[in-house]
């Protein structure tokens, strides 16, 4: 058990650490071969289709409290619903 653990483990290191570097010298020895680049008209083309447009960025235009207690101070002068977005760990990944 232990000498299989161990082999596994060794296994794992190698397909981890070993094999992408040995793709990585190939793909510069052959000049950047995996390197697709993309000219200007067409790049500008796709982040014209990718970004929000106007009317689909609303999300930014509400008024956002960053205190609970102005945020319900605000809704009840208004009359409407507080929305809670709350998150733990870290604020990259949620998690």
């Amino acid at each position: 058990m232990n000498r299989l653990f161990w082999l596994s483990g060794f296994v794992t290191f190698v397909l981890m650490t070993v094999l992408p570097g040995i793709f990585q010298r190939s793909a510069i020895a052959q000049g950047d071969a995996l390197a697709f680049p993309i000219d200007e008209a067409p790049f500008q083309k796709m982040l014209k289709e990718i970004r929000p447009k106007a009317d689909e960025d609303t999300f930014d235009t509400i008024p956002w409290q960053i205190s609970l207690w102005n945020a319900r101070i605000l809704a009840a002068k208004e009359g409407k619903p507080i929305l809670l977005w709350e998150m733990d760990g870290h604020p990259l990944g949620c998690g």
